[in-house]
């Protein structure tokens, strides 16, 4: 798959798909990555093997930078924008059907960092991760849903400290304000991440992809009609053959007993038949 790319770097394994950006001098947000995301989108939208969607970046003093400055320098430029993937990528990206992840490292500004917020999952590297927006400084504002999105994330008044303040947030800030997930130790970051990329591969498919769409919905939706979202996606999972399996394996197991209970996490990923949890049999094969 790599080698449809110019400016990504893209490898497969046990449902987890690794989107290494590597588009050097700075990973620029230019209409080379652009239409390399709008590819992998693509690629990755109807992929069967596909299950859950890390980026990642080769390079570790940048992992997303802004969008290409001849935007405004250049009219042709911007036409050229206008009628291409770029207006409707984040939103492609927010719709994707499969959950996506974000280990960051270095600096995110701009368009990047908005690209940031169409992610699902955001996780960033202690004193190694920074986040800015610094559009205003240059006489335009984050238009690439910087405005709508992020104070969703962190607020109405935080929201304007970085739009209006145009400064770089450290990720210790950036967790503080709730626009990532986790700020980790840079040596943590992977085996985090890749963990709970492997868990969520791991899971039942049917069920990933309906909560994934329960929980945007409360984004979107007012509290009444989002429960109600909630309940049209839950019945049919609820009443299906794969919830009713794996809850009488649950059972089975020891779920409900006071020593199946103290251990509940662990005895679903394990009480079920091979074919339910791919990722866990194969862990405990290795092992």
């Amino acid at each position: 798959m790599s080698d449809r790319y110019t400016a990504l770097s893209v490898d497969s394994a046990r449902g987890v798909t690794t989107v290494t950006i590597d588009h050097p001098p700075v990973n620029l947000f230019d209409e080379i990555l652009i239409a390399d995301l709008d590819r992998l989108y693509h690629d990755i939208r109807d992929d069967p093997g596909t299950r859950v969607v890390v980026f990642t970046s080769a390079d570790p003093e940048f992992f997303l930078s802004h969008g290409d400055m001849r935007l405004v320098t250049d009219p042709e430029a911007l036409a050229a924008y206008a009628r291409g993937p770029a207006p409707t990528l984040f939103a492609r990206y927010r719709e994707l059907s499969r959950p996506t992840i974000a280990k960051i490292a270095g600096r995110v500004r701009g368009g990047g960092a908005e690209f940031l917020l169409s992610l699902d999952m955001r996780y960033a590297a202690l004193d190694h991760a920074w986040f800015g927006q610094p559009e205003v400084g240059l006489g335009i504002f984050p238009g690439g849903s910087g405005t709508q999105l992020l104070p969703r994330l962190i607020g109405r008044s935080r929201a304007l400290e970085v739009v209006l303040g145009g400064g770089l947030h450290d990720a210790r800030t950036a967790e503080r304000y709730g626009w990532i997930d986790r700020a980790l130790p840079a040596a943590e970051l992977g085996e985090f991440v890749d963990d709970l990329a492997r868990r969520i591969a791991g899971q039942p498919p049917a069920a990933v992809a309906a909560a994934l769409r329960a929980v945007r919905a409360a984004a979107e939706l007012p509290l009444a009609e989002g429960l109600a979202r909630e309940t049209e996606l839950l019945l049919p999972l609820f009443t299906g053959d794969d919830a009713r399996q794996r809850f009488s394996a649950a059972l089975a197991a020891g779920a409900q007993t006071r020593a199946g209970e103290l251990e509940l996490e662990s005895l679903i990923e394990h009480c079920g038949p091979a074919a339910f949890n791919p990722v866990g049999a194969e862990r405990d094969r290795a092992r």
